[in-house]
């Protein structure tokens, strides 16, 4: 069943699309890539949560919604993303992005679609481990920044992921987070036999 993704902010596609037709998108090769490429278009906005409270003994983690990640398309492919974040201004262009997780994200939302039951995409970064999911969350008609994961969710790590845990494979939410805690959690000491 195909995934539900919610449209972003109008101002957060606007202030990405304005800093493709910045003179100063070349600094980063955005330009470059564009002219390569026929031109960019933002496609498949995602809303981007940060994982937080994972190790804590307050409860269950949380997310905290930091932004919307856009994959920029060209003629045939993906070549990158661009990211809007929130300030107290409202939604302003963060910062344009590429490697890995560009593909990554577009084959772990293939994968998505066909999954059985609805799902609501969007991206969960656990920062400690340098790791970016898919996070389908079970609630498709959810406020996409909301920052519940449900035990219906499923969480699909993108490649590169850390070592020991697959790319590309739906985790539910109960069965990850241990495993993600357990590597975060540092071992106890060892004491000297006395």
């Amino acid at each position: 069943m195909p995934t539900h993704a919610p449209p972003a902010p109008a101002a957060a596609l606007r202030s990405v699309l304005a800093a493709l037709r910045s003179p100063t998108a070349a600094i980063r090769g955005v330009r470059s890539r564009a002219t390569a490429y026929g031109g960019l278009q933002p496609e498949l906005p995602l809303p981007v949560h940060v994982l937080t409270g994972i190790t804590g003994a307050g409860g269950p983690p949380s997310t905290k919604l930091t932004g919307w990640r856009f994959l920029l398309r060209g003629r045939d492919a993906s070549v990158g993303t661009a990211e809007a974040m929130l300030t107290a201004d409202g939604w302003a262009f963060s910062h344009f992005g590429e490697g890995p997780y560009v593909r990554s994200t577009e084959t772990a939302l293939r994968h998505a679609d066909a999954l059985p039951g609805p799902y609501q995409p969007r991206l969960l970064s656990v920062p400690e481990l340098y790791m970016l999911t898919l996070w389908l969350h079970s609630d498709t008609a959810a406020d996409p920044a909301g920052g519940t994961l449900l035990p219906t969710d499923l969480l699909m790590p993108l490649a590169p992921a850390p070592p020991g845990i697959a790319a590309h494979v739906p985790h539910r939410v109960a069965a990850l987070l241990p495993l993600l805690t357990h590597r975060l959690v540092p071992p106890p000491l060892l004491q000297a036999p006395a």
